[in-house]
């Protein structure tokens, strides 16, 4: 299981966070650690890494993650971490040494940075903020019926 934040500004741009460890970009969050609910992981690791330790908004998605061969399947959760100003992020305190950089991007330019689920992901969770309608039940994802 993992959890994330999304932290947007005005503009609705999307905090993003710039690991040391892998290619892709990535939201505030992580892997739950064991006996660690995906709410407290996500509050946790965002201010683990952009130093924003505030109460969480509401559960935006629940995604099924299949199998893909390299890693089994999971449940990704993102909760609604706020609204952000870029005078904000800019003075974010990076304080995991495994993050070396934050950027607000537009929603459009997200799916160029982050993994292809990952971006699926995010759009369901801005959609499910900004609708109200939440939390969208994706798989993979992509938003399922219910």
């Amino acid at each position: 299981m993992s959890a994330g934040t999304l932290i947007r500004d005005g503009a609705d741009r999307v905090l993003l966070v710039e690991p040391s460890y892998k290619e892709h970009w990535d939201i505030p969050g992580g892997v739950c650690e064991v006996d660690e609910p995906p709410w407290r992981t996500a509050r946790r690791e965002c201010a683990e890494e952009v130093g924003i330790d505030r109460p969480l908004g509401a559960l935006l998605v629940i995604d099924y993650i299949p199998d893909d061969g390299r890693m089994p399947e999971g449940m990704a959760f993102i909760f609604d971490g706020g609204r952000i100003t870029e005078d904000e992020a800019a003075r974010l305190t990076l304080t995991d040494p495994e993050i070396l950089s934050v950027e607000l991007v537009p929603v459009d330019a997200v799916a160029e940075r982050v993994k292809p689920s990952l971006g699926r992901r995010l759009r369901a969770a801005l959609t499910a903020a900004q609708t109200g309608r939440a939390p969208m039940i994706c798989e993979d994802g992509h938003p399922v019926s219910q």
